[in-house]
């Protein structure tokens, strides 16, 4: 993993670290399942406080773009900026709500197909 910090730049450490590690993750360079460095040795590396990294890493796993399980480390999940990921949440919550509605599926899929087409 190559990640570069420019200490004489405005843009604070964090910031950097977790604008580079979105980037990697969106350009396929971090793929889901992929083992990011300790914050200490990520720390040591770039020449931050193990704080500085901890904050990315925070904003990263509360973006959940990044999830850390306990001892094991931390992790990239699958990117929530993918169009699949918000189709399925989309989906979900469209399903949820024709439900409490009491709209039946086919009824439900009739109006999508029908939102569909008008929006082509």
């Amino acid at each position: 993993m190559i990640l570069r910090i420019d200490a004489a730049s405005a843009t604070p450490p964090f910031e950097q670290l977790r604008v580079q590690i979105i980037a990697m993750i969106n350009n396929g360079d971090l793929v889901a399942g992929t083992r990011l460095p300790t914050v200490r040795a990520l720390a040591a590396d770039l020449q931050l406080a193990p704080n500085t990294v901890a904050r990315a890493y925070k904003e990263l796993e509360e973006a959940e773009l990044l999830h850390t399980r306990g001892r094991a480390g931390t992790f990239v999940k699958a990117s929530p900026n993918s169009a699949s990921t918000h189709a399925v949440q989309a989906a979900r919550e469209y399903a949820d709500r024709m439900r409490k509605l009491g709209v039946s599926s086919e009824e439900a899929i009739s109006y999508v197909a029908a939102a569909m087409k008008t929006r082509a």
